[in-house]
């Protein structure tokens, strides 16, 4: 197991010796270091508490990649978590929201971290919108599928999957919610957030076209005699993905601490080690083992869509939304062992057992 979190670990050893030397720098004591690492480690476990079911979702896509794309995902695909998520994405949020440039935006994360924190605050809604649409829709996509015939909580996925022969029935039931949720806003507001939630659902849809487009035509390249390595479409879709997920983990990261520096130690630990469960949870095929447990993963992530959606009008605690993930996730790994259990007396007991 220990060749899965190797690279993690090491990654993690670098964060921690550069968040003591920061700590040592900017506190000068020793127990502002030791204070600082602590809340670097408390971020760490709250990103990958709250993203096991980005992880088994994003086992759900890499395991139909080449090994070649999956190296690529957990090694060139920090670079997107880490440095575009954790890092780029909040001082982009002050730029925009304040008018300024990057580098001031840069200054005002290092120099005046409560203005910093309040201009990313200010942007909740539009990331709400915007990450809630394109989360609900990975989320929907999973159960709106009329070839589906895998069914855990079945009195509801069935229905689903009946009426997914209905051409974008999904799109018109997030669009109703949307615009549900947008009349209990001020009317700027409001905009906002049906702007940006439309934007989700745009781009889920332009990602979802561009990865049809590159299979397609790595299809005809098989059909033609040549060697494809796919995935770049995958890889695409799981960026996006993991972004979306980010959304989320970003704004709540300022409940411990608005020091940037600390913020992106603590969460780029957790997003690699969520890149390691991920290849982790390919590499044993434990998606297979367990029948249902991408199930509980892809309904985890419509309650956080739509989570997400409602925290344009009230305030849900991240807490709050970790464990209701790890209840959907855990009920659904204690269905799957139940069931192998059941498939394995069953095998054992029948005639050709023996």
């Amino acid at each position: 197991m220990l060749r899965f979190y190797t690279f993690s670990l090491i990654f993690t050893v670098i964060c921690l010796g550069l968040g003591a030397w920061y700590g040592l720098e900017s506190t000068g004591t020793i127990g502002g270091m030791l204070s600082l690492l602590w809340i670097i480690v408390i971020l760490s476990v709250l990103e990958v508490s709250l993203s096991f079911d980005n992880a088994v979702v994003n086992a759900s896509v890499l395991k139909e990649m080449d090994e070649v794309w999956q190296k690529r995902f957990l090694t060139w695909g920090i670079a997107f978590a880490v440095f575009g998520m954790r890092i780029v994405f909040p001082l982009a949020i002050v730029a925009i929201a304040a008018g300024i440039g990057p580098m001031q935006a840069l200054d005002l994360s290092l120099n005046d971290p409560q203005e910093y924190e309040r201009l990313v605050n200010s942007a909740h809604i539009g990331i709400a919108g915007f990450g809630g649409a394109f989360l609900a829709m990975v989320g929907m996509k999973f159960f709106f599928n009329a070839d589906k015939d895998v069914h855990w909580i079945g009195v509801i996925e069935r229905s689903l999957t009946r009426v997914a022969a209905l051409p974008a029935i999904e799109i018109a039931l997030l669009l109703l919610g949307m615009w549900g949720i947008s009349t209990l806003l001020p009317t700027e507001d409001a905009l906002t957030f049906i702007v940006s939630g439309m934007l989700g659902l745009v781009t889920f849809i332009a990602v979802e076209a561009v990865s049809h487009w590159l299979e397609m035509k790595e299809e005809a390249a098989r059909m033609a005699g040549a060697v494809v390595r796919s995935g770049f479409g995958g890889f695409l879709y799981l960026n996006i993905l993991d972004a979306s997920f980010s959304f989320d983990g970003v704004i709540g990261a300022f409940a411990l601490s608005n020091n940037m520096i600390v913020i992106a130690l603590g969460l780029s630990i957790g997003a690699m080690f969520v890149r390691s469960m991920t290849v982790h949870l390919v590499k044993q095929g434990t998606l297979a083992e367990y029948r249902y447990l991408e199930h509980g993963a892809f309904w985890a992530i419509v309650v956080l869509g739509a989570i997400m959606l409602l925290s344009a009008k009230w305030h849900i605690p991240e807490t709050i939304t970790g464990l209701i993930g790890g209840i959907l996730i855990g009920l659904s790994f204690w269905w799957s062992v139940r069931h192998k259990r059941r498939e394995d007396a069953l095998n054992a007991t029948s005639p050709d057992a023996g």
